[in-house]
């Protein structure tokens, strides 16, 4: 076979071995320099080919592994969604290329927390309308248990286990991802500060009362002077401490929320729908 007609990629293989191996391959240069200069000089002996005359260097050949695809999993109650949800998802899923969420069931919540407000129904629907969230797993349990450990990382191909910083505890006072940590499978995320689903119930009592409130002022102004409802539920409010929300929508916490995740495609046709979206529920998904 002549050396003209190898398939060789000449290329490929020369300059991944100067990247890789600078050093050697400056001297195997330089060994077929002077080699070709001693062989001219001494009656124009031809040195053979370089390609063909050195053995296919597998050392230099290093093949160009594409980025693993990381998959994650994150699980929760998701009782009452609302932005610290969101934003845990959104953490979540920059923590890998596939986000894998688990919905806890009812029973398991009950044994920990108390009896959710939604049902599992309406949760999975809520978890499944974010567009960080590529697969939901139903009915999770509450704590990684050994079996469904491996299951997550056998039959789900799940890369790491995701949580908050917030201590998670079982009711015997154990860590509910202990063995996630200790299978050093485990990442942790940022908790969104001033909001959770039992800050939402109170807000939701506080409001029931201060409603009360002003069924009584309304009464009373029968005979008197008209009250304004944001006034009495404002006064009521700093009387009783108040239920104000802690979030503060910054132009970063945007962007963060706005970018990633299932966009619009470039011949996408896009919609706009407007709303309170209070209390944030299956039905405004579905919407």
């Amino acid at each position: 076979m002549e050396p003209g007609n190898m398939d060789f990629d000449t290329n490929g293989w020369m300059w991944d071995g100067v990247y890789y191996y600078p050093h050697l391959f400056g001297g195997i240069m330089l060994t077929a320099a002077l080699l070709g200069l001693s062989t001219s000089f001494f009656g124009g002996i031809s040195v053979t080919n370089l390609p063909y005359f050195l053995p296919d260097l597998g050392m230099f050949h290093k093949k160009k592994s594409g980025k693993k695809h990381v998959r994650v999993y994150m699980d929760g109650c998701f009782d009452l969604m609302h932005y610290g949800h969101a934003n845990a998802l959104r953490q979540a899923k920059a923590l890998g290329d596939e986000l894998v969420v688990g919905v806890v069931s009812d029973e398991e919540i009950i044994a920990n927390k108390g009896p959710p407000v939604l049902s599992m129904e309406e949760r999975l629907v809520l978890v499944s309308g974010l567009k960080w969230v590529d697969e939901v797993i139903d009915n999770a349990p509450y704590a990684i248990t050994e079996e469904f450990m491996n299951r997550l990382f056998n039959e789900h191909k799940i890369d790491y286990i995701i949580h908050g910083d917030d201590p998670c505890l079982l009711p015997d006072g154990t860590d509910a991802y202990a063995l996630a940590k200790k299978a050093g499978r485990y990442k942790q995320i940022k908790r969104t500060e001033g909001v959770s689903s039992t800050d939402i119930v109170g807000r939701i009592l506080a409001s029931a009362k201060d409603m009360k409130v002003y069924e009584g002022h309304e009464g009373s102004s029968l005979h008197g002077e008209p009250h304004n409802l944001n006034s009495i539920q404002g006064e009521e409010s700093c009387a009783n401490g108040g239920h104000i929300s802690h979030f503060l929508p910054t132009s970063r916490r945007i962007v963060q929320f706005s970018n990633g995740g299932k966009g619009p495609g470039p011949n996408s046709r896009v919609v706009y729908i407007d709303g309170a979206f209070d209390l944030f529920h299956a039905g405004h998904v579905e919407v």
